[in-house]
């Protein structure tokens, strides 16, 4: 290493030895060191977890949205909408798994990013986040609440389910982290359960087994067709095609975010390395199976251009499963369907809102954020941060006035944008962290996970959420309205705005690869990993594939 390579600010950074290469050490100020005053305790087991992993945000998104993505871009379109998200989605958790391998500790990505990119970033990107996923509980909310109407249609009962659901959504939270767990545990069983249900009730009408005994096969792909036009370009068909593609990728995007949970709580696991590196290598079969296979099996029992589709109706009867059920003269699972996607859409505000609680108190444990934010109970529970966040849940109250509805829907638009804002960093401070591992010659195969296919990966996420950023708002262009381009493209100048003025009030600086810290504030395997017992006999076999 030159001398020219080691030039850095002696007063901010500290260099040591390492067998290795080097570790760096940075100056207290950076507050990268925060044990003495995070309390929260690792209370998650390794069956939470993994639930929460392969189900924890599965909601609305996934099983209602999907009928809307078929109409907009046909079979093939959606399918390949689908898989272009999916492999985005699994970058980032690939990257953002084994970035939480080497230090599993609260503040997770937002920190990192300041750890091992820029401070200045890890303050936007954690506010961006925090905003992102807090606005979405009353989103889960309001879905869970109108999926009630399926059974009772009565507008002057929309107030009342809606704070019940509030109510319970924040209760889960602040009972603390272990009710959370259980509560996701048992949600992410059923919807595991529904989701699997339907690609097999699915196949079954595809194949002719249901009552009318009409064996569809892939003819819905002839006729109408496996691409559907967005109705922009009439007078040009294969653009049409092309941009009914693009339409899909947003509403796609909204369906896998919030998979990067299963490492924000990485902070209060048991065993966090060897079960988060169990979890994130599950999540490629999760995201081939459940959405891959579901929107596969979708396009084969539905036309895209189906007038049920086009019914937002926010309950199972705009299910593509349940209209082709019903097509089919099966009548009694609807009912069964709807209520496991109101479950699902109330597990997923859980979620969200913790979540949104634990970005929330990361930041304020190192100065980001009020410090107020930092203050737990006795059994680890952030209770200022989860309080906060649970304010926002109140937000579901506005669908209730139309005229609020309006002004809801552009939060929604907002925190689906915001979201890729975070899959990007996400991606971004991997590529910084790969860089710094590489130079500081730290060995990242000894960790409990890592991926052989990066840092192509993160380059690849990277890429894909740029262009999803500048193209989410396209339709606009053709039908220009205020309102729709400001939600559409309005997160690019707060994003840049936020990172602007940390770095102008905070002075700070982009980490070159022998600046960037490995060591403080992370807790050593033998701190956090207890020791490993193997499955014995069939049923603990069983459980250990399973969970």
């Amino acid at each position: 290493m030159s001398s020219e390579e080691n030039k850095y600010d002696a007063s901010s950074i500290e260099k040591h030895p390492h067998e290795s290469g080097v570790h760096v050490v940075a100056d207290r100020k950076h507050k990268f060191d925060v044990a003495e005053i995070d309390c929260v305790q690792r209370r998650l087991k390794q069956r939470h977890v993994q639930m929460i992993a392969i189900a924890g945000t599965l909601g609305t998104g996934l099983f209602l949205g999907s009928g809307k993505a078929l109409s907009g871009a046909g079979p093939l379109g959606a399918l390949l909408a689908y898989a272009l998200v999916g492999s985005v989605a699994y970058s980032s958790l690939c990257s953002i798994g084994e970035m939480t391998s080497h230090a599993p500790i609260s503040g997770t990505f937002p920190h990192y990013a300041a750890r091992w990119v820029d401070p200045a970033l890890g303050f936007a990107v954690g506010w961006n986040y925090f905003y992102t996923n807090v606005v979405t509980v009353p989103v889960e909310i309001t879905g869970a609440q109108i999926l009630i109407t399926y059974w009772d249609s009565n507008p002057n009962h929309a107030g009342i389910y809606t704070s019940i659901i509030i109510v319970f959504a924040c209760a889960t939270n602040i009972f603390g982290v272990r009710y959370f767990g259980e509560a996701e545990f048992v949600f992410s069983i059923i919807k595991l359960t529904m989701i699997t249900g339907l690609i097999i009730v699915g196949l079954i009408i595809d194949l002719g087994g249901a009552p009318d005994h009409h064996r569809l096969g892939f003819q819905y792909w002839k006729n109408p067709g496996i691409f559907a036009g967005a109705g922009l370009e009439p007078n040009d068909i294969t653009l049409d095609r092309f941009l009914g593609f693009l339409s899909v990728i947003v509403q796609a995007s909204f369906s896998f975010q919030g998979m990067e949970i299963v490492a924000i709580a990485a902070s209060e696991t048991e065993n966090p390395r060897r079960n988060i590196a169990k979890a994130v290598r599950r999540v490629f079969y999760r995201i081939l199976v459940f959405y891959i296979l579901g929107i596969f099996v979708t396009g084969l029992i539905i036309p895209y251009n189906d007038p049920s589709l086009l019914q937002s109706t926010g309950t199972a009867a705009q299910s593509p499963y349940v209209i082709a059920m019903t097509r089919a003269g099966i009548k009694v699972l609807p009912s069964i369907i709807n209520a496991g996607v109101m479950t699902s859409a109330f597990s997923a505000a859980n979620s969200f809102l913790f979540c949104s609680s634990r970005i929330l108190y990361g930041l304020a444990l190192r100065d980001q954020a009020p410090k107020i934010f930092t203050k737990c109970t006795s059994k680890g529970l952030p209770i200022v941060a989860v309080a906060c966040s649970s304010v926002f849940a109140l937000l579901a109250l506005m669908n209730i006035s139309s005229g609020a509805e309006t002004v809801f829907n552009w939060f929604v638009n907002l925190s689906t944008v915001a979201g890729f804002f975070g899959w990007a960093s996400i991606n971004l401070t991997y590529f910084f962290f790969y860089r710094g591992m590489k130079y500081q010659g730290i060995d990242r195969t000894k960790l409990h996970y890592y991926n052989r296919l990066q840092p192509w990966l993160s380059i690849w996420g990277l890429t894909w959420c740029i262009i999803f950023i500048v193209i989410n708002g396209f339709t606009v262009f053709w039908d220009f309205t205020a309102a729709g381009f400001l939600t559409s493209y309005i997160n690019i100048p707060l994003f840049t705005g936020l990172y602007v003025f940390w770095k102008v009030t905070k002075k700070t600086k982009v980490w070159r690869p022998d600046e960037m810290d490995f060591v403080t504030g992370i807790p050593t395997p033998e701190e956090t990993e207890g020791p490993y017992y193997p499955p014995v006999g069939f049923w603990q076999k069983l459980g250990a594939t399973l969970f």
